[in-house]
């Protein structure tokens, strides 16, 4: 046998197998991670089936339950219809899971890469749809549950992690915009598949089917086909990679958190700074999830027949008043959507001049303003500074998500900012139960102690405001990380490292080169966001008919 060093081979997915060659193109990068963020971002929008679903037996109307047949009964039964109370629990397992997977494997993640990351994400996801398929066909909410609650939410876990750190290696000069430009795409997934879905389901109806598992079945081909070519157009960079003409500032010319050091995945969530961070996403999810969870009922209640141009009540309408009063609730969503996502890249970008921490002071500073004004504005009936206050709110509860990525990348450095990343998602998991029991509870303990609907809201939108002066708090705290919790590097690389530095000059980033390839990566998906952004507003130009 001879005694020469053999290479190692790598596999196709493998991380060593992505590494960049010299001449690769940045930005290529993000729409790779759009294209994964579009497709899994579809879990906001799974309400649009749940409609459909209560009435999947009865095809016109639902067929009710037994009155004695239990909660498990229910599970298995193909006689009667699902309540919507139980099929909104996949929406529930969709973001435990999400967070857990993101906490459990985010090492490895670091460790496997990106692409082998994003496959798995789109095979879990997808893999969700065609399980929870059968499930619809063979009318088991087990199996809907399992299929695209707990497979589905692993996938929405893996797939949502799995650019962070790579762009943030891409764009050292730019991480919020970076990591805005990904995560925006979580929050347009809904925008684009609600609709999409909505006309499938229509497409495919029969008399005998409601046409559900028929445009499951299509989302997963066509979101396995999208997350799949985004998985294989993940690059990673070489080591030591720096944007042409870019050389990192001074210690002294950054902003205070901001660190040239890494902090180990294990030490990390150990530390303060973790914790108080974790507490910040999760008071600002949690009072944003609430705003979001209610606005339509909360713009329908409060205003009432003034959407429509009567001067009536809520409960003084006739039932075909109260039809155009829920198709204005839902207009309203679809705008607030729309804020939901352009607050991702607006926040994140501006977070690159003002600074992580100041970005998130002004997010509880403002947001305590206007979450404390909107019973004053209900209560004088402006809809138009309603309206405005709730989508800036909800733009911030976008924001907040886009740029903490980014914060995490200061305190930690980029090395394991990835995993580091999915352990704080647990936060998000949290906020996604305490936000709505917050809302719901109060709003049906304030209705049933007879407050008007017109002022149920008031309590809930102060509490929600009360959670921001903790937020703001925890943000306050933070400080820079220890340098006791920073690796150590070794002599050589250091020297390496500050011998690099010294021998580049400070310049101004490369232009971008638009070249074919990445014209064609980009239009890939915008040509579906614009299409959403078009669905979208053309639903919500009801509100401004009346």
């Amino acid at each position: 046998m001879s005694s020469a060093t053999v290479a190692p081979e790598y596999g196709f997915l493998s991380r060593e197998r992505i590494v960049a060659q010299p001449a690769f193109n940045r930005w290529l990068v993000p729409p790779a991670a759009l294209a994964i963020h579009l497709c899994i971002g579809m879990a906001y929008g799974f309400s649009v089936f749940w409609i459909p679903l209560s009435k999947a037996i009865g095809i016109t109307q639902s067929v009710a339950c037994p009155a004695d047949m239990g909660f498990i009964g229910q599970m298995f039964t193909t006689t009667c219809d699902w309540k919507i109370k139980y099929l909104g629990w996949t929406y529930t397992l969709f973001f435990v899971f999400l967070g857990l997977a993101a906490a459990l494997w985010g090492g490895w993640l670091e460790r496997a890469g990106p692409r082998k990351a994003g496959v798995v994400s789109a095979i879990c996801w997808c893999g969700g749809l065609v399980i929870s398929t059968i499930g619809v066909s063979t009318h088991q909410l087990w199996m809907l549950w399992l299929g695209s609650g707990v497979i589905g939410g692993i996938g929405l876990g893996l797939g949502y992690i799995s650019p962070v750190s790579t762009l943030i290696k891409w764009f050292p000069d730019r991480r919020g915009m970076a990591t805005g430009m990904a995560i925006m795409g979580f929050g347009g997934g809904a925008m684009i598949g609600s609709p999409l879905a909505d006309r499938l389901m229509k497409f495919y109806a029969t008399p005998d089917s409601i046409g559900v598992w028929q445009t499951f079945l299509t989302l997963a081909i066509i979101y396995f086909v999208f997350m799949i070519c985004g998985a294989l157009g993940y690059r990673v960079p070489r080591e030591g990679w720096k944007p042409a003409g870019w050389t990192p500032p001074p210690e002294t010319a950054r902003h205070g958190l901001i660190t040239s050091h890494n902090v180990d995945l294990h030490t990390a969530w150990r530390t303060k700074q973790f914790w108080l961070l974790w507490a910040v996403l999760c008071l600002n999810v949690s009072a944003g999830i609430g705003v979001i969870g209610m606005a339509s009922p909360l713009l329908q209640e409060v205003f009432g027949g003034t959407l429509i141009g009567l001067n009536l009540t809520y409960s003084q309408l006739a039932p075909d008043q109260i039809k155009l009063v829920e198709t204005i609730g839902a207009a309203f969503a679809g705008l607030l959507s729309l804020f939901n996502i352009a607050g991702r890249i607006f926040w994140a970008s501006l977070s690159d001049r003002i600074g992580r921490k100041v970005t998130y002071a002004v997010f509880f500073v403002l947001g305590f303003m206007l979450y404390a004004s909107v019973p004053a504005m209900a209560t004088l009936g402006s809809l138009a500074l309603f309206a405005i206050f709730l989508c800036i709110i909800v733009s911030m509860y976008g924001g907040g998500f886009a740029t903490v990525p980014a914060y995490l990348a200061d305190l930690f450095g980029t090395k394991m900012v990835g995993a580091i990343h999915g352990r704080l998602l647990t936060a998000w998991s949290v906020a996604g139960v305490l936000g709505p029991v917050i809302v719901n509870y109060i709003r049906d303990f304030q209705i049933d102690s007879g407050v008007p609907r017109t002022q149920a809201y008031n309590v809930i939108m102060y509490i929600l405001a009360a959670l921001l002066v903790l937020g703001f708090i925890c943000n306050a705290l933070i400080r820079p990380v220890d340098p006791k919790h920073h690796l150590k590097t070794d002599d050589a690389e250091a020297a390496a490292i500050t011998k690099s530095a010294a021998s580049m000059t400070p310049s101004a980033p490369a232009p971008v080169a638009l070249t074919p390839a990445v014209a064609m990566a980009w239009l890939a998906v915008w040509i579906p966001i614009g299409w959403g952004v078009w669905a979208t507003l053309a639903k919500a130009s009801v509100l401004f008919r009346h």
